[in-house]
């Protein structure tokens, strides 16, 4: 239930600011930035929340990336499909946005892994504990 809250919290305090985002721009009239806000502010919070995921330590490392993927496959994809972004006019299109969808989760992963993995292994040698 704690990793519950802290992902709820990861991800509402980002659409929080999102939507104060997207209501400014409502406000001014710019009701597709307004709308883009609100489907970005969406994504950021599907994935603070799915975040925590990897914080569950019985799980292996390959159980939490299959796991990270199928819940961002439930909740990020549908959502860019419903945002109306991408045009959808045939099965090409769809296989273009989950093609792309892939892409993008691929790079995000490596990057966060890569960062997190230099970060660690900084602390390590700071720390004096051998790698």
């Amino acid at each position: 239930m704690e990793l519950l809250i802290k992902g709820v919290y990861r991800g509402a305090i980002p659409l929080g600011i999102m939507l104060i985002n997207s209501l400014s721009s409502k406000l001014q009239g710019l009701t597709d930035d307004a709308y883009a806000y609100f489907i970005y502010g969406l994504i950021i919070f599907f994935l603070g929340l799915a975040s925590v995921i990897y914080q569950i330590n019985q799980w292996s490392f390959l159980k939490q990336i299959i796991v990270h993927y199928l819940v961002m496959l439930m909740t990020v994809f549908p959502t860019l499909l419903l945002s109306g972004f991408y045009p959808l006019d045939s099965l090409k299109d769809l296989l273009n946005v989950y093609l792309q969808f892939n892409k993008v989760g691929i790079i995000l992963f490596l990057t966060t892994y890569l960062i997190s993995y230099f970060i660690s292994r900084n602390n390590m040698k700071n720390n004096g504990t051998a790698i």
